[in-house]
C-alpha cells in the first residue's frame, strides 16, 4: 500500500522508522510497511459465507450453501492452532476477513485468543452486521481496527453490494464502532462506475471525521474477473490519483490529517515521488528512501493469506495457487520452506519480472507490482503488470526505434 498522507503530506520521515530498527515486532502498526524483516501480515478469510453478494468479491462469497461452507471452514481448535503458530512465528497482524467474518459464530473467541497471544487483530467487514452490541464486544476483546467497505454513496454502493440498504447499514455499523471506541476507516475499490464519487467520499470523511480510508485498485480475481472492462484506463488512473492526492492535501491544510492510502498498485508510490520531485525535491528524496524501505508489492513475503479451508496463498487475490494447507503443515513451516518454486520466485521476484517491469529504474520501489494481475491479464505470471500507468520516459526506459 502507498501512504498518500504519510508520504505526500510529510506525516512520516525515514527517522521515524529507523528508530525502531525496522523490526516488525517493534514497529507501530502505522509503520509496519517499512519493516526490514517483512514478517507477514496475514489475511485470514475466516468464512466464505456473506450476507451480501458483491459484484467485485475476490472470494466469490455469498450465503448460498451455508451448511457446505461451514463444514469446509477450519474449526475452532484448528483455527486456534493456526493463530498460535502465527503468533510464535512473529506475524504482527491478523486481519479477520471473509466473506463477512461476523457470520462466523466463534469470531469473538478467536479475536480474543489472537490478542491474548500478543497479535494485533483487525477486521474487514461490510459493516451491515455491526450492531451496538457487536461493536462493544469487539472493543472488549481488543480489536485494533475495523475497515468497512464503501464503494460509493447510496444507490451506487447498494448496487455494488446487491442490497437495497447496504449503504445505510454500513454507516450505522461505522458509527457503532466509533461509539465503542474502535478506530474505524473506509475501504473503496476504484472502478469506472464509481470513481466520479470520490469527491463525495472525501466529503463524507470530513463530515463524519472518519480518520482513515484505503482506495483499492481493481484486481481481477473472483467475481472481479468479470469486471476487466471496469478497470481504469491509464489516463483515468492518473487523474484519479491526482484527485486523491489533492483532496488529501486539502484535508491536511485544514487541520484534518486523515490517513489516506492507495492499495494494490505500487506504481502510485513512483507517481507520487515524481510529482514531489517537481514540487519539493528535498521532500522527494526522503520519500524515495521510505519507498525503498517499503519495497513495493510483498505478496508471498510480507503479506500472506489463509483461506477458510486452510489453504495458504501468496495474497488474498491469488486463490488458484496454494502453497499448502495449515491442516497439514503449520503456516510458519510452509512460509519459510524452499520446496515451492513459485514461493521461491516471489521472494526474489525482481530477478524474474519481464518487459517494462524488468527495465524499470524504479523496480526496487515498486517490487514488480501485482504478479497475479499480470497473470490474469496475460497468462504470464512474470509479464509487466498492465495496470502500471507510468510512461516509459518516467521510469527510465528509452524509446525503442
Amino acid at each position: 500500500m502507498t501512504g498518500i498522507s504519510k508520504l505526500y503530506c510529510g506525516r512520516v520521515e525515514p527517522s521515524d522508522v529507523l528508530r525502531y530498527g525496522r523490526k516488525s515486532s517493534a514497529l507501530p502498526s502505522r509503520l509496519l510497511q517499512f519493516s526490514r524483516d517483512k514478517r507477514p501480515v496475514v489475511v485470514w478469510n475466516v468464512t466464505q459465507r456473506c450476507n451480501l453478494n458483491c459484484i467485485h468479491c475476490y472470494s466469490r462469497s455469498d450465503d448460498s450453501t451455508p451448511e457446505k461452507r461451514n463444514t469446509e471452514e477450519l474449526n475452532t481448535q484448528e483455527a486456534k492452532a493456526m493463530i498460535r503458530d502465527l503468533a510464535e512465528f512473529g506475524s504482527p497482524v491478523l486481519l479477520f476477513s471473509g466473506g463477512e467474518p461476523l457470520m462466523r459464530p466463534d469470531l469473538f473467541e478467536l479475536i480474543k485468543y489472537a490478542r491474548e497471544l500478543g497479535m494485533r487483530a483487525v477486521l474487514s467487514s461490510n459493516g451491515t452486521l455491526i450492531t451496538r452490541e457487536v461493536a462493544e464486544r469487539l472493543a472488549e476483546y481488543g480489536l485494533s481496527y475495523v475497515g468497512i467497505s464503501i464503494d460509493g454513496l447510496g444507490e451506487t454502493h447498494n448496487r455494488f453490494r446487491g442490497s437495497p440498504d447496504a449503504y445505510e447499514r454500513a454507516l450505522e455499523g461505522l458509527e457503532h464502532c466509533r461509539s465503542a471506541g474502535i478506530k474505524v476507516g473506509l475501504r473503496f475499490t476504484m472502478t469506472k462506475s464509481n470513481r466520479a464519487e470520490i469527491p463525495a467520499i472525501f466529503q463524507l470523511l470530513e463530515e463524519r471525521s472518519i480518520p482513515r480510508i484505503c482506495f483499492y485498485h481493481l484486481v481481477y480475481s473472483g467475481r472481479a474477473s468479470d469486471l476487466v472492462t471496469e478497470g481504469l484506463s491509464h489516463e483515468e488512473t492518473r487523474e484519479t490519483i491526482d484527485l486523491i492526492i489533492e483532496r488529501t492535501r486539502r484535508l491536511h491544510e485544514r487541520g484534518k490529517p486523515t490517513e489516506v492510502l492507495t492499495v494494490d498498485n505500487h506504481a502510485d508510490g513512483v507517481y507520487l515521488y515524481l510529482k514531489l520531485l517537481e514540487e519539493d525535491p528535498e521532500r522527494a528524496a526522503r520519500v524515495l528512501e521510505l519507498l525503498q524501505m517499503n519495497g513495493g508489492n510483498s505478496s508471498g513475503r510480507g503479506i500472506g493469506c489463509v483461506s477458510w479451508d486452510g489453504e495458504i496463498y501468496a495474497d488474498q487475490f491469488w486463490r488458484h495457487y496454494s502453497f499448502g494447507n495449515v491442516r497439514e503443515r503449520p503456516f510458519s513451516e510452509v512460509w519459510t520452506g524452499t520446496s515451492d518454486p513459485l514461493m521461491n520466485m516471489l521472494k526474489e521476484k525482481q530477478k524474474h519480472v519481464k518487459g517494462r517491469c524488468a527495465e524499470c529504474s524504479f523496480l526496487d520501489v515498486c517490487g514488480g507490482n501485482f504478479r497475479v494481475r499480470a497473470e490474469a491479464a496475460t497468462g504470464d505470471t512474470w509479464a509487466a503488470d498492465p495496470a502500471c500507468y507510468l510512461r516509459d520516459d518516467e521510469i527510465g526506459i528509452e524509446e525503442k526505434l
